[in-house]
């Protein structure tokens, strides 16, 4: 007898609203479903009424937690457009923000898997240390979420000595969290021991079901935007691309614990490298005889990020279609919870890092 359970479009351990439907035979998912789409913010529809720049506004409001990768990917897209040059200087403190980007909303969701396996001691660990990291982009910023850092052809704020020299203070800290999480996942971890061997795709599968990010890459496929395109400062750093090749839950988490370690990496390396000059390139206007179709592509904490932009020769685009990492990947997570126990759910679900946000625009 199938018995069909209904997660959502309200409920504790999903944040937004959803509905995840499971077939569950003998105590099994024998088929699951993910329905998405309550919240319309129509955010696509604006961004073809408003100017450039004031898209970049809107484009951060998509997501919370990863807002600024969003502009970024609309500001590389706009400045195509438009063939503006941005100045090194920009370039690398764009890139250090969306490191600590990545590491709060890494750590986050690290946190949300000590909660989703009642450890509530590793999730206020994590949360508390995490703390200090958004502390300090309000520091560097003036706001917790929505830094309003990114423009068209730059940045809006410089990274002062006194700053630079927080941020590089801060660092150890951060490195000492990494470490713990990364003890914490572990096969034989407080995390991992009780993970490991949930939801488990071949690397095959990955590719096939459309997974980005850390989702495709704890599938054992090396693949990041970040080191393909090298774009904003990338081209000037050394990371590793963190694979895990277990294909389960643990190794998902583990790819982004490991990411942590090397995101404290790359803003190290920005700091020393950090070069003099404007943050803010000479803007122009798009030409009104030309019209144009450009993508943005970056990897967000979640995975790829794109932005279509069609521009019409004016000061507003035609079009803008976003295309985010946790629509790509739901195809994957209703796969994942196939043939697994009901009890595992909640874990496969979280292992994707869903945003809702992102994805209902």
């Amino acid at each position: 007898m199938t018995e069909t359970i209904t997660i959502g479009p309200y409920h504790p351990y999903l944040l937004e609203p959803s509905i995840v439907d499971l077939q569950v035979q003998e105590g099994k998912v024998a088929d699951a479903t993910v329905t998405v789409g309550f919240v319309n913010r129509a955010v696509e529809e604006l961004m073809a009424t408003k100017t450039y720049r004031q898209d970049v506004f809107l484009a951060e409001r998509i997501c919370g937690i990863c807002s600024n990768i969003h502009t970024l990917a609309f500001c590389q897209a706009a400045e195509e457009i438009m063939g503006i040059d941005v100045p090194a200087r920009a370039t690398h403190i764009r890139t250090i923000f969306v490191e600590l980007e990545r590491l709060h909303s890494h750590y986050l969701s690290l946190a949300l898997l000590a909660h989703a396996v009642h450890d509530g001691v590793h999730f206020a660990r994590i949360m508390k240390e995490r703390e200090t990291l958004i502390s300090l982009l309000e520091r560097l910023s003036g706001n917790r979420v929505h830094y309003g850092v990114n423009a068209i052809g730059g940045v809006r704020r410089d990274l002062t000595e006194e700053l630079a020299a927080e941020l590089r203070a801060s660092l150890p800290t951060l490195q000492a969290l990494s470490d713990f999480v990364v003890d914490a996942l572990g096969r034989a971890g407080a995390l991992g021991s009780k993970i490991a061997g949930y939801g488990a795709l071949s690397g095959a599968d990955a590719l096939t079901l459309g997974a980005v990010g850390p989702t495709l890459r704890g599938s054992g496929i090396d693949s990041d935007v970040r080191r393909e395109d090298g774009y904003a400062a990338y081209g000037d750093v050394h990371f590793d691309v963190v694979v895990e090749t277990d294909g389960d839950v643990r190794a998902r988490f583990m790819v982004r614990a490991r990411e942590t370690r090397e995101s404290v990496r790359i803003v190290n390396q920005l700091l020393a490298k950090l070069p003099p000059g404007p943050i803010l390139g000479e803007l122009k206007e798009p030409n009104l005889k030309e019209r144009r179709e450009v993508i943005g592509r970056v990897e967000a904490p979640r995975g790829e990020l794109i932005y279509f932009i069609r521009s019409n020769g004016t000061n507003v685009p035609e079009r803008v279609k976003v295309r985010t990492p946790t629509f790509a990947n739901l195809c994957f997570l209703t796969r994942a919870l196939k043939g697994e126990p009901a009890e595992h759910a909640r874990a496969i679900i979280e292992s994707i890092d869903p945003c809702l946000s992102c994805t209902d625009r």
